[in-house]
């Protein structure tokens, strides 16, 4: 039985660990998931960019999901990220996914080929009718160059399943726009590591993170006071966050979190090629960054 999808709280979008030989490392993925599952965060994302989407295989997608449904068993849901270059393609990612026991998708927009938004809403309401499972899509323009706009949502909003957003737009106030727009109808989640205190304070229900993958419980501590309205307890750890979080806006955010998951023991370093793990100058900068957070690591009180 599929676990609700609320599409609120933190939503860690999982690293996809390899071992030396470019295997899947599951047991290594399962610490890491737990970590987050005792952290309290509130639902999890396979297979999304940095979990290196680009390179895994269907077969492997679907071998971290069992390991994420092993691991979870109906705590909270697991989503899968649907990033595919043809409809087709993309709604029997979605089916497969569905079939293997998923509770819910991310979907992007069509990769590689820019499409116009007539043919966007089509590759999203395509995909949303061949499933059943909750929705959330993908608005990140920076980096896949196709924004979703309002006119857009609103032709999306006649599928009851379409039903989140994941806001990576860099534009705070697109989440008032949609609030004005919407109301409720979809449920926001902030998706921008650097921005995710301000997109709770302007009413994001959720958040999707990347250092979430090194540091769950300092995550959890900045949206839990942040909901809270304990706005400079939350700015003080936010505060100490930040260095490390401009590490997810950056072209290689998959070879630094992977650093940074290294350093917390929760992660390794091994990336897929043609990723290829940082050295050099490079390495030791984004090192010192990391070493320099955990000298000052902040003592958490529970605010669970």
């Amino acid at each position: 039985m599929a676990t609700t999808v609320n599409w609120e709280g933190v939503y860690p979008a999982l690293l996809t660990p390899f071992t030396a030989d470019d295997q899947l490392d599951l047991s290594l993925f399962k610490l890491n998931l737990q970590a987050q599952i005792d952290a309290g965060v509130q639902g999890v994302i396979l297979g999304g960019s940095l979990g290196e989407a680009s390179t895994i295989t269907p077969e492997e997608k679907l071998q971290l999901l069992q390991a994420a449904l092993d691991v979870t068993d109906g705590q909270i849901p697991v989503i899968v990220n649907i990033a595919e270059a043809v409809t087709s393609v993309a709604v029997k990612a979605a089916q497969d996914a569905e079939k293997a026991g998923a509770d819910g998708l991310m979907l992007l927009p069509p990769m590689r080929y820019y499409s116009d938004p007539r043919e966007t809403v089509e590759f999203f309401t395509t995909v949303a009718k061949a499933t059943s499972l909750p929705i959330m899509i993908y608005n990140n323009p920076v980096d896949y160059k196709i924004m979703t706009s309002i006119a857009m949502f609103e032709e999306l909003a006649k599928y009851p399943n379409i039903q989140s957003v994941k806001e990576s737009t860099r534009d705070l106030t697109n989440i008032i726009r949609m609030r004005n727009a919407f109301g409720d109808r979809f449920k926001i989640m902030g998706g921008v590591d650097t921005l995710i205190m301000e997109s709770v304070v302007l009413g994001a229900d959720g958040l999707v993170g990347g250092l979430v993958d090194a540091f769950p419980e300092e995550t959890m501590a900045v949206y839990n006071l942040t909901k809270a309205g304990q706005i400079a307890e939350a700015r003080e750890i936010y505060q100490w966050f930040m260095p490390l979080l401009e590490l997810d806006i950056h072209p290689k955010l998959v070879q630094y979190i992977k650093l940074a998951a290294t350093a917390t023991g929760i992660g390794s370093e091994y990336v897929r090629a043609p990723r290829l793990a940082v050295i050099g100058e490079e390495r030791e900068r984004v090192l010192n960054i990391i070493q320099t957070a955990l000298a000052k690591r902040p003592e958490l009180t529970s605010v669970r």
